[in-house]
């Protein structure tokens, strides 16, 4: 029998089943690859300072990273990617690369340099989940880290203002999510009708900017023009994260069954009630005795239920 596996990570927000696109990219691929994991949020410890999220904990196996947790899935045999061609399988590398080189650059600016969208949205989400000292120190390592990454990746020459760098990674970005939405076009997914490894990469990265209200950011506002990306995260997120199941038939039938047993209740409340006003009435000494005129039925009383 498998041992059972953990992912931990940093947890949702924004409809999202977690903030952080490395997280994303691993609970993505294990819903569509059917693994069974469960999802534990990191411990809001001093570990947090040092945690590499996503981690993999499978009996005494320990894997950090979506490459290496994917890898490690795979060989567990949850594969996605079963069905992909050779061919296929080449364009999925070339593709993740590309959203390492130009995509994951901008996302940190956005969220961890971005002066506006750090003060109002990233460092209190942050903070609000982490106990005091930490929520003083978490926040701002993040954004050392990533502002450092930056200027280690872009800051040698010719680049060689801030202001200079950031506009190389936007528009480095931009294009990014051009390449990503005309390689969709009106599909569900990139490869076939079912989801792979690239979908989950794709996820992960696009599902946070698309999801995070951000006071300030002109690469969101250029997503919101790629329709098709967008829809791509929704269609993900209600289809694999909803609260049923892919497609969700039972979750339907659940509402459709709380709704009538909601009219039912409302129904025995209103007969019952005007069972008791005829009551009254029958007994009441300055009405004549008369014979008690015929029950309203089941659909005049449904019709008499307020809209």
């Amino acid at each position: 029998m498998a041992a059972p596996m953990e992912v931990r990570c940093w947890g949702g927000d924004w409809g999202l089943p977690s903030v952080h696109s490395e997280s994303l990219i691993v609970l993505a691929y294990a819903k569509f690859s059917g693994a069974k994991v469960t999802v534990s949020p990191i411990d809001w410890t001093w570990r947090t300072l040092t945690v590499d999220a996503p981690e993999l904990v499978c009996g005494d196996s320990t894997v950090t990273e979506p490459i290496h947790i994917l890898n490690f899935l795979r060989k567990q045999r949850f594969n996605a990617d079963y069905e992909l061609t050779a061919r296929q399988g080449a364009d999925t590398m070339a593709y993740i690369a590309l959203l390492e080189e130009k995509l994951r650059l901008a996302l940190l600016h956005t969220f961890w340099v971005d002066a506006e969208n750090y003060a109002n949205v990233t460092r209190p989400w942050y903070a609000s989940r982490s106990p005091f000292p930490l929520n003083f120190l978490v926040p701002g390592l993040h954004a050392n880290k990533a502002l450092s990454r930056i200027l280690l990746t872009k800051g040698e020459s010719p680049l060689h203002t801030i202001t200079e760098v950031e506009g190389k990674i936007y528009s480095d970005a931009k294009e990014c999510l051009n390449l990503l939405s005309d390689r969709l076009g009106s599909a569900n997914y990139f490869f076939g009708n079912s989801p792979a490894s690239l979908d989950a990469f794709v996820f992960g990265f696009v599902a946070p900017l698309h999801k995070a209200s951000l006071p300030s950011s002109p690469l969101q506002s250029h997503l919101r023009q790629l329709q098709n990306l967008t829809s791509f995260c929704d269609n993900i997120l209600a289809v694999h994260f909803s609260s049923g199941h892919p497609g969700s038939p039972p979750l339907v039938q659940e509402t459709v069954d709380a709704n009538l047993q909601k009219l039912t209740q409302l129904v025995n409340k209103e007969s019952n009630l005007i069972e008791k006003m005829d009551d009254n009435l029958r007994s009441s000494p300055q009405h004549k005795p008369r014979r008690p005129e015929p029950k309203p039925s089941l659909a005049s009383d449904r019709g008499s239920t307020p809209a």
